[in-house]
């Protein structure tokens, strides 16, 4: 039935339309979507089993709801989804500053209109879209900023005195009548701030410097919060929090695919990038890799969390890192590398809370050993896990004979090396990677059938990954990614040292 044409309260209560509360609202939409298997919250990966059914057992309950978790973990995302389940429109008092509820009004504006007009009562519709507000809790947010404050310009206009209803200038949550109110970074509220919101979230009224006045707002509110923020920048007070009726706990994603989809979801790939540069799965999960390496790294901050930002963002400076190699080569297409990875360090080291210990490392050196963790991790699961050298840093000689990588170890202890130039051309590159005896080999023994580009793409990543288990030596140096045999190097930075 289309409702947009009712345009006074009379035809509002022909039409037999019968308002409810917004929790109320949201419950009923949600039970329809679930008896009929309609999708709830599109784009959001990861939770079905945890975050999601909390949220919808929650929102049944009509309760208001409080998301706690890590930065990076789609708190925010939630909630501005909730909007979805909510009717397309609403009636409200035509020119009400806080949605009025026609058959419940709770300004003073609302019930005098209807009073003078009666079933005349002009009528305006609110859309779903409208009926959201949000504030990012700061240190200097206030009490007027959220709630209201009198407004003397308002009272000498008007010519009215400051005990008049009408002389307050209402805040953001007042405003938010009738709507869903998202408060981010609660903790970061000022105490007296937060105590503002007790009467609110339970009794329905206001006070505004003094002025005692009954609202009973109907607000579905949503905060989010961080865990750290209880113990550095504030904390939640308690008879707040014990007003919150629902705490539902968030995470990361708790495997590979899962996050693989999410960066996916996310990344801002442009088509014309895709159409030129192709990207390998292996690139993907190793990018991916990185964030669960250094949410387990002793030298990252755990309390603080390792976003799911980082990982869309350095894949969307990965792809960049590859176009700006086939710009500057003037090629036509390419394939993203293994030494591209070295691209996406300034999306890693600003991503990254460091402790202590990662303070004397430094940031990029902290990416950089993160990033062969990743390798690391990743190279098992495709090749054999190689076997490890003895104190003098030969290779050991329990199952020498039948290790799978004992031609490319010993193409480098015999004075074998490569320069792998980040920026160098894919032919340039292939040429030195088919130098190494061996490598080639044990490529086609694990992936007889893989194109031509993704065979290249595993040749180098053995040697990544032999790198990364210290069977050979891998120095970065300005754009330059130099493989030699480990006792070779060790003599070279004694060397140097002299």
């Amino acid at each position: 039935m289309d409702i947009l044409h009712i345009r006074t309260l009379g035809q509002l209560k022909k039409a037999g339309y019968q308002s409810i509360t917004i929790k109320e609202e949201i419950r009923k939409n949600l039970i329809y979507r679930i008896e009929n298997g309609l999708p709830r919250f599109e784009g959001i990966l990861g939770y079905d089993t945890t975050v999601l059914k909390d949220i919808e057992t929650a929102i049944l309950s009509r309760h208001n709801i409080l998301l706690l978790g890590l930065r990076g973990q789609a708190k925010t995302r939630i909630a501005r989804q909730m909007v979805d389940l909510l009717d397309d429109y609403i009636p409200i008092i035509e020119g009400s500053e806080i949605n009025d509820d026609p058959f419940h009004p709770v300004s003073k504006y609302g019930r005098q209109l209807i009073e003078t007009h009666g079933d005349n009562t002009p009528i305006a519709w609110l859309s779903k879209a409208e009926r959201f507000g949000e504030k990012l809790a700061t240190p200097d947010v206030s009490v007027a900023d959220l709630i209201g404050d009198i407004d003397p310009i308002k009272a000498a206009n008007l010519r009215l005195s400051f005990s008049d209803e009408e002389v307050i200038h209402y805040g953001i949550i007042p405003r938010c009548n009738r709507s869903i109110f998202v408060i981010n970074e609660l903790p970061d509220l000022q105490a007296r701030i937060q105590v503002a919101l007790f009467n609110i979230l339970q009794e329905g009224d206001i006070q505004i410097r003094g002025f005692k006045l009954r609202l009973n707002l109907d607000i579905l509110f949503v905060f989010t919060a961080n865990p750290e923020d209880y113990t550095s920048r504030g904390s939640i007070v308690t008879p707040l929090k014990d007003r919150i009726e629902s705490q539902i706990l968030t995470h990361y994603p708790k495997d590979l695919n899962t996050a693989l989809l999410i960066t996916q979801q996310e990344a801002s790939v442009l088509e014309e990038q895709k159409s030129r540069i192709h990207i390998p799965d292996l690139v993907k999960k190793i990018v991916e890799q990185i964030a669960f390496e250094a949410r387990k790294s002793e030298y990252v901050d755990r309390k603080s969390g390792v976003s799911a930002r980082l990982t869309i963002a350095a894949l969307e400076n990965l792809v960049s890192t590859a176009e700006r190699r086939l710009l500057v080569n003037q090629e036509e297409h390419t394939s993203i590398w293994i030494s591209d990875l070295m691209g996406i360090v300034p999306a890693i080291t600003g991503k990254i809370e460091l402790v202590y210990e990662g303070e004397q490392e430094g940031p990029y050196q902290v990416a950089l050993h993160l990033l062969e963790k990743a390798i690391r991790s990743q190279f098992v699961l495709y090749f054999p896990a190689p076997a490890k050298r003895t104190p003098t840093g030969k290779p050991s000689m329990e199952g020498r004979e039948l290790n799978p990588y004992r031609q490319i170890i010993s193409w480098f202890d015999q004075g074998g090396n490569l320069d792998i130039m980040v920026d160098m051309k894919d032919k340039d590159r292939k040429k030195l990677l088919d130098k190494v005896t061996g490598l080639s080999k044990i490529v086609t023994e694990h992936y007889p059938e893989v194109p031509k580009n993704e065979h290249m793409l595993l040749m180098e990543f053995v040697l990544h990954g032999l790198a990364a288990y210290s069977l050979i030596s891998k120095k970065t140096i300005e754009g330059q990614i130099h493989f030699n045999d480990l006792i070779g190097s060790m003599m070279d930075f004694d060397q140097e040292d002299e």
